[in-house]
């Protein structure tokens, strides 16, 4: 156990590509027309099948949503409406991420 330096994090953080690198899952919404809204989570870990967890997301919250492929964020689940809390809950009860590593955005 060595010294912790607090901003080392903060400065690996920033020089990495993307930005939801740092393990967390990030769960946002983003505002469309009028009171429609999207729902992207971003940062799962590569071997998980994104489309199986789509599936079951969408069965789950009857509601539609998509696979992106970003350039700089890579995989993206997209959800129509605001379903942030509902994916977080899902995604820790699923066992797929733990429930300190997920960020929730948004207003």
């Amino acid at each position: 156990m060595g010294f912790i330096y607090p901003f080392a994090e903060a400065n690996a953080e920033d020089s990495s590509v993307g930005a939801g690198s740092k393990d967390y899952v990030h769960v946002r919404i983003q505002q469309r027309n009028g009171r429609k809204s999207l729902t992207t989570v971003q940062g799962l870990k590569k071997e998980y099948s994104y489309n199986k967890i789509l599936k079951d997301l969408k069965k789950e919250f009857c509601c539609n949503g998509t696979v992106v492929q970003d350039p700089e964020l890579g995989q993206v689940i997209q959800l129509q409406g605001d379903q942030r809390k509902n994916v977080a809950t899902f995604l820790v009860q699923a066992g797929i991420v733990k429930k300190e590593s997920i960020k929730i955005h948004g207003f």
